[in-house]
């Protein structure tokens, strides 16, 4: 592998990592706080619809980035869904 090519597995990582605990943050405060007025549920519905995607995907092609950043990130995403369906 060359310099670009040896580097593109790390820079999957490095988004799959980035784009899965970019959830982590809104999921704690609306288990704290319980304020979910600001959160929209169909933009989770469709996004959470995207992740399962994501995952079947990642699945098919035995691709363990995309299978972890999504099943993680799946978790989030229903948590903060759950929030958004119990506290309006």
């Amino acid at each position: 592998m060359t310099g670009f090519s040896a580097a593109v597995p790390w820079i999957g990582m490095a988004a799959a990592v980035l784009t899965t605990i970019c959830w982590l943050p809104q999921a704690v405060r609306l288990i704290r706080y319980k304020d979910t007025r600001a959160i929209s549920l169909w933009t989770n519905l469709t996004f959470i619809a995207g992740l399962v995607c994501w995952l079947t995907y990642g699945i098919a092609l035995a691709d363990w980035p995309l299978i972890g950043a999504n099943a993680v990130s799946i978790v989030f995403t229903s948590v903060i869904i759950a929030m958004k369906l119990r506290y309006g």
